[in-house]
């Protein structure tokens, strides 16, 4: 139950931090913290990841609920198995992210993006991000190494 819960915080904690951005945050203005390495604002990305397919809007929300319940279907039949808890969490933290962004894309018709990062590499600085973003990449880090180091799982 502790990953359900997980994936049920994630979700909640994302839909309040984004509906804080949406109603708090103006597109034209930044905050800057952490000596201006953190960048707080607001962006809708109406594509996917680096706002890919943002002329394709159904297309890439279809996308995103065809993986998101495919990733969903393989969590749930990882709680049929003992032990994996690696993999478990890998998933929970991915699904957690993946059922915030998805909802936004069918709810809002966009996904609310508010960090991004002041570093030496100009691409990288160009990108904004949701804390679903970091969990969705963490997630599928932990669970992909899961299933290297456990080709039997």
């Amino acid at each position: 139950m502790g990953y359900l819960a997980m994936i049920a915080g994630i979700f909640l904690g994302e839909y309040k931090l984004k509906n804080y951005i949406e109603k708090t945050k103006d597109f034209t203005k930044q905050e800057k913290y952490a000596g201006g390495k953190v960048i707080i604002s607001k962006y809708h990305n109406t594509g996917a990841c680096l706002n890919l397919g943002h002329k394709r809007q159904k297309l890439v929300a279809l996308v995103s609920v065809l993986f998101t319940i495919g990733m969903a279907v393989v969590f749930l039949l990882s709680l049929t198995m003992k032990g994996n808890h690696a993999m478990k969490l890998g998933l929970s933290l991915l699904l957690g992210g993946a059922f915030s962004n998805t909802y936004d894309r069918l709810k809002r018709n966009y996904v609310v993006d508010y960090v991004s990062f002041q570093t030496p590499f100009k691409r990288l600085n160009s990108i904004i991000f949701n804390v679903s973003d970091f969990l969705i990449a963490i997630g599928a880090g932990i669970t992909a190494i899961t299933v290297i180091l456990n080709p039997n799982i």
